[in-house]
């Protein structure tokens, strides 16, 4: 997986996990493209400070995936819709319902 594609994942499913102060300085920094210095000016801390945070945020976020496999399960079920929605394209007409609750289980 696209590393970008990652980052934004793991923020998405485990962001509310984290401390205010990490998901803001992680967002910051890779969701927003700010530089350390940035991000350490307009928090009033250290460099050193914000790229501890990040990293434990990372750390931390990477853990929970680790143990629950959240991204894991929804990018599993996101390839098995894909593949249902082109079998049952191939095969048989299909109503509109159908491809709704797929759409639904996509999110």
């Amino acid at each position: 997986m696209e590393e970008r594609m990652t980052i934004s994942l793991l923020l998405d499913f485990y962001g509310p996990l984290l401390t205010e102060r990490q998901r803001e300085c992680y967002a910051l920094h890779h969701e927003d493209d700010m530089s350390l210095g940035e991000i350490a000016e307009e928090f009033g801390i250290s460099r050193q400070a914000v790229h501890d945070t990040i990293e434990r945020a990372k750390s931390l976020m990477e853990s929970y995936e680790e143990k629950l496999h959240l991204i894991e399960q929804y990018m599993m079920r996101r390839d098995i819709i894909t593949e249902i929605k082109e079998e049952i394209g191939n095969t048989i007409p299909v109503s509109d319902s159908i491809y709704s609750l797929l759409a639904k289980l996509e999110g």
